[in-house]
């Protein structure tokens, strides 16, 4: 395909006026020049003179220097050597003949534009009569016998040829080209004045050989020197456009080395359009897969969208743009010269190396886009909640701290913390699918009832939040959750079922102090407000923050706790059923506390959970925990150790790096720590941590599942988690001896383990009854006070190290004839080798 532009007809309008233009003046000047040979009764010249001249100009136009300017080709004759000659010799109507005849074969062998060839001869007329006339002025007649042209006569005449030639020969390329006059002669004077001073040196030898009244015989010379001349001259111009092509491809190439597809292919066009001389270069994507045709000429580009191109045939020049190896293909490279041209085998050679650094920019910058386009992601995906495409926690608080950072007085800021009521049962009822789908529609309802500027975030399981900013009064937060709420109220369809969404929600505006972490808390006391009013919201009030006084005094004494190590970690060992023997120990958090004593993490936990010390916390119970079982292996104990992990821990993706450099730090094999999930974790809790858990237990970490049996759909955890052990809650336990439905759960629970190869520890083990009842049922390992209840870690190794019936490390009695058997621990002796 091959359209023309409105540009390129009016160029062609333009450069038709301007040939015609010199054709009718080189018409007149013809005439002109008979009617004076005429006039002046100008003798026929013998045919041999005129079929000499004429041999010339043929060999003169023969043999050319070319030079490209875009769709055209011109360059440097020889054709003022035959002409001067002939103006020595001949009348100009005669020389006009010989020249314009041996131009009209040349052109006629070459099969040239008609155009350009009327435009040719009309020129040469107009040079040659110039020339002529600038003779006859000076005083120098033709004549064969007597020649008597000057030097200084020839000089000027040849000056008259060059400035006609140039007059009109610069217009029209100008016009051509869409360029400038005098940017085009700037580009050749230095080409000029050497080919003409070559030029000028030879008319001066042949009319000295004429003037002297030698033999002609001397100007079968002529052609030699000519064919010398142009030879030298041809190689040095080739050599010198060679060195300027490779200096305008390697300063192209080096501008190629962008990122941006976009600018790769825009200089690429643009520039090969200059370095190639072609009128339009296009480049098309369309075989790396991409619907996209850029297109340009010298002065920028003129198209960049989709295809088809629009230079296709026999009249442009096409290039695969490929890597050297052919490994990758980006596209085409098309070179337009609105005409059939031959590029020689260096142009060719160039037009690859142009073609294979384009093709390496634009894989470059298309990997590149790619890689951005994958950080792009990435980023996003760490900032959203992959169900539902809102913010998550970790955008939240970004956003949130963003605010106290450099909070301004544009409005109030508040959180709206919104929690489903009932949620659990649309899990239970419909399956998680189901309840997915319930979630990604509360969230769409509440994203599009936000406000502009707020941010709607899950937090996790169905608990979301909402970020309102730019309020203009306290009293608007409250407005613009009951809206928010208000979407939710529309029944939803899940599965054929219509299904109606109840939440909870607290407000609490920004406080003075304290940050995200401090704003959290005050929602989810205002959300918990709400639930227990039956109320769908509830704004924060500090008189009604929770009835427990001593929590609210412990919120804001953990960080001095965390500084002065005021937290404490308890062991109570895991046994053996059978032997009695202990095989490990359960880390347990208490808290020392200056005024309230010793207190639990019944007390405690949840404050701890919800403020921003939890890191420091959870890593002050790991410290010590991994610092006992240093102390016990020294000993002789070489006791695995587990501690307890908050959910809300999984979700800090620093916690996994944590965990490990604690163990590097205490040289404690990573298989002897056991960390305990609660088996309360919701599905939704687990998606979100399964990435931290993964890290863990490919380090060899392993797992365990606290109070089995409580939660809501244990299967579901234990196809989400590959965990090690199973822990019974301590409720069927106490109901052993007296609940057959408790007696099933066990007998059930140690049979999901041993098909899953799974180790049960029962929680909670009060007496030798409860002992013998599980020990039946098929459970190994229990916990509980009938053994020890929790203690120091030095108190524990004591305990170990005495131990009970003369076997250290044992608890209790045997239950079995291989308990008779004493085990004994493996002990160390000195440094950290082994005794056997």
């Amino acid at each position: 395909m091959h359209t023309r532009s409105s540009n390129d007809d009016a160029t062609d309008r333009r450069l038709k006026l301007l040939i015609g233009l010199v054709v009718v003046l080189a018409a007149g000047v013809a005439t002109m020049d008979v009617w004076h040979a005429i006039a002046t009764h100008a003798a026929v010249p013998h045919p041999l003179v005129l079929v000499l001249i004429y041999a010339i100009s043929l060999i003169s136009f023969r043999i050319k220097i070319v030079i490209r300017v875009r769709s055209n080709q011109s360059g440097f004759t020889w054709v003022g050597v035959p002409i001067m000659a002939g103006l020595v010799l001949l009348p100009v109507p005669w020389v006009v003949l010989c020249v314009t005849a041996g131009m009209a074969t040349v052109r006629i062998l070459n099969r040239a534009d008609p155009l350009r060839a009327v435009f040719a001869i009309a020129k040469e007329v107009l040079v040659i009569s110039a020339a002529g006339a600038a003779l006859l002025l000076l005083g120098a007649q033709p004549s064969i016998d007597q020649p008597q042209a000057s030097v200084a006569a020839v000089v000027v005449a040849f000056l008259a040829s060059w400035l006609v030639d140039d007059l009109v020969f610069y217009p029209v390329i100008a016009v051509a080209s869409r360029s400038t006059i005098g940017k085009l002669y700037r580009n050749d004077i230095s080409e000029q004045v050497i080919f003409r001073a070559a030029t000028l040196a030879t008319i001066i030898y042949i009319n000295e050989v004429l003037v002297m009244g030698a033999s002609l015989v001397l100007l079968a010379f002529v052609p030699a020197l000519v064919g010398c001349l142009h030879l030298w001259r041809l190689r040095r111009l080739r050599t010198q456009q060679e060195r300027e092509a490779w200096r305008q491809l390697a300063d192209t190439t080096d501008e190629l080395s962008s990122v941006d597809l976009n600018q790769v292919l825009h200089i690429a066009a643009a520039q090969g359009s200059k370095l190639f001389s072609a009128g339009e270069v296009e480049i098309d994507l369309t075989a790396s897969g991409v619907d996209r045709v850029v297109r340009a000429d010298t002065d920028g580009v003129t198209y960049d969208g989709p295809g088809p191109r629009k230079f296709d045939g026999d009249l442009s020049i096409t290039n695969e743009l490929e890597t050297r190896d052919r490994s990758y293909q980006a596209g085409l490279l098309v070179l337009d010269f609105g005409g059939k041209v031959k590029l020689t085998e260096f142009e060719q050679y160039k037009l690859k190396t142009f073609g294979s650094a384009l093709c390496t920019a634009i894989r470059n910058a298309a990997a590149y886009a790619e890689l951005q386009r994958i950080n792009e992601q990435n980023a996003y995906d760490a900032a959203h909640d992959p169900l539902t495409g809102l913010a998550n926690r970790r955008e939240l608080y970004e956003r949130a701290d963003e605010y106290f950072a450099g909070r301004t007085d544009d409005g109030v800021v508040a959180l709206l913390l919104i929690d489903l009521n009932h949620f659990k049962e649309v899990n239970d009822t419909l399956g998680h699918a189901a309840g997915d789908a319930v979630l990604r529609e509360v969230a769409r309802r509440l994203d599009d009832a936000a406000a502009p500027g707020d941010l709607v975030a899950r937090l996790g399981g169905d608990e979301f939040a909402v970020l309102l900013v730019n309020l203009l009064t306290p009293a608007l937060a409250t407005h613009r959750a009951e809206q928010m709420l208000g979407a939710l109220e529309t029944t939803l369809e899940v599965e054929g079922m219509q299904i109606t969404v109840e939440a909870a929600g607290g407000i609490a505006l920004a406080p003075g102090s304290g940050g995200i972490n401090e704003l959290m808390r005050r929602a989810d006391v205002a959300m918990y407000q709400a639930k227990r009013a039956g109320q769908p919201t509830a704004t924060y009030a500090h008189a009604q923050d929770t009835a427990d006084v001593e929590r609210l005094m412990l919120g804001g004494e953990l960080q001095r706790a965390v500084a002065e190590q005021e937290f404490v970690v308890d062991f109570q060992p895991i046994v053996d059923l059978g032997s009695g023997e202990v095989i490990s120990a359960e880390a347990l958090a208490r808290w020392q506390h200056p005024e309230y004593g010793y207190l639990t993490p019944m007390q405690f936990l949840e404050t701890v959970e919800r403020s921003g010390q939890l890191p420091a916390f959870a890593d002050a119970v790991l410290d010590q925990a991994l610092a006992a079982s240093n102390v016990w292996r020294a000993a002789g104990f070489d006791l695995p150790v587990a501690v307890n992990v908050s959910p809300r821990s999984l979700l800090d993706p620093r916690f996994p790096a944590t965990v490990l450099t604690r163990l590097a730090r205490h040289d404690v094999p990573p298989e002897r720590l056991v960390l305990e999930l609660a088996e309360t974790l919701t599905i939704s809790q687990l998606d979100t941590v399964s990435r931290a858990l993964d890290e863990l237990r490919e380090a060899g970490v392993r797992l365990a599942l606290d109070d089995f049996g409580t939660g809501v759909s244990p299967l579901s955890v234990l196809s989400h988690i590959p965990v090690n052990q199973l822990k019974i809650d301590r409720g069927f336990v106490t109901a052993l001896e007296t609940s057959s439905e408790a007696a099933a759960v066990v007998r059930s629970t140690v049979d999901l383990a041993r098909s899953l190869h799974l180790t049960v520890i029962a929680e909670g083990v009060e007496s030798e009854p409860q002992r013998h009842a599980l020990w039946e049922l098929g459970c190994v390992a229990g916990q509980g006070h009938l053994f020890a209840r929790p203690m120091s870690s030095v108190r524990l190794l004591g305990t170990l190290q005495r131990g009970t019936g003369g076997r250290p490390g044992a608890l209790a009695s045997a239950l079995h004839d291989a308990g008779a058997v004493v085990r004994m621990p493996r002990r160390r002796t000195t440094g950290p080798g082994r005794t056997g």
